[in-house]
């Protein structure tokens, strides 16, 4: 059985490769959220959901370990139980994630010593951000450095720094399960349609990453953390606006809710990846608690929106073996 955990995708580097490499991307990975997947020997193929899988999400299991079986040379029948599973394309890496809980069990299942960046460029992951993969090995506050130019090779984007994200802080989680944001496709077609992204804007985004929050985390302070965070997330949500109705939010009750949080509270807000999922980082508890209650009374947490306060998480997936797997991986 693997526990997958969601991450927050917190913004890209430099998405126009100014300096010839693109993307980059900064990451969180986060507590409570996950994808559970539990894979075992059967007589024949059996996939099935429980009460919290999504249904909808067993055709893609079920590509998966046709994969793995095609590479792994390997063809024994199995039963596939997704027990728990991410929302879809809210911006919380589901797919990396779903596709390497698979791919770890399939792995620990058989005895194979093979690494998830492996096992991600099999199933397709990881061709734009490498937190997903490195959020599933380690957890934390994740910095990568992008995948480089096509034909410079097919390994996922390196890891430039992981950080333990302060234990005080917490995400103020926004969702709202009716809408979703691109994915695939459309996704590839949106992208393509942006103007060049400014390299000035790139240049202020690697500086505030690199001197305002990597250090602010590092440090346990949060008011350089959130400036450098909030103004990335700005410059951003500026450049992939066309893209979502000409706002940075892909919701925009989300994205009120945020902003006025934004311009009541030492906080880091913005939106993870395409959405529509926002995020505020808070000092704790108390503080996200309180704001929660403030913006219900006033009337900002409209109706369809969800709102979680969550910790981050400083490991990555969590991986059980039964008694005969465990028998099987020390043979």
């Amino acid at each position: 059985m693997v526990r997958a955990p969601a991450r927050l995708h917190l913004g890209f580097l430099d998405p126009g490769a100014s300096l010839g490499r693109r993307f980059g991307s900064l990451g969180l990975v986060i507590d409570e959220f996950e994808t559970v997947v539990e894979l075992a020997r059967a007589d024949r193929d059996r996939l099935e959901a429980g009460p919290e899988g999504d249904p909808s999400e067993l055709e893609r299991a079920a590509d998966h370990l046709r994969t793995l079986r095609r590479e792994a040379g390997l063809a024994q029948p199995l039963s596939l139980r997704l027990h728990r599973s991410l929302p879809p394309h809210a911006g919380f890496g589901s797919g990396t994630q779903l596709a390497l809980a698979v791919g770890r069990a399939f792995a620990a299942l058989h005895a194979l010593a093979l690494p998830s960046e492996r096992l991600a460029h099999w199933l397709g992951r990881g061709l734009r951000s490498g937190v997903g993969i490195a959020g599933f090995e380690r957890g934390g506050l994740l910095l990568d450095g992008g995948p480089g130019a096509p034909g410079e090779g097919d390994s996922v984007a390196p890891l430039l720094a992981r950080l333990h994200f302060p234990d005080a802080w917490r995400v103020l989680l926004v969702l709202e399960p009716g809408q979703a944001g691109l994915s695939g496709a459309e996704e590839r077609r949106a992208i393509a349609s942006l103007p060049p992204f400014p390299r000035d804007a790139a240049a202020e985004i690697c500086h505030r990453a690199l001197m305002q929050i990597l250090p602010g985390a590092a440090a346990g302070q949060l008011e350089p953390f959130a400036q450098g965070l909030t103004r990335m997330q700005q410059l951003l949500g500026g450049h992939f606006a066309p893209a979502q109705q000409g706002s940075a939010w892909t919701s925009p009750r989300v994205g009120r809710l945020l902003e006025w949080i934004g311009a009541r509270a030492p906080a880091a807000i913005g939106q993870s990846s395409w959405g529509p999922t926002g995020f505020a980082v808070l000092p704790g508890a108390a503080e996200a608690q309180a704001l929660v209650r403030q913006a219900a009374e006033a009337g900002l947490v409209e109706p369809g929106l969800r709102l979680h306060v969550v910790r981050a998480r400083n490991r990555g997936a969590d991986i059980e073996l039964r008694p005969a797997e465990r028998a099987l991986a020390r043979a």
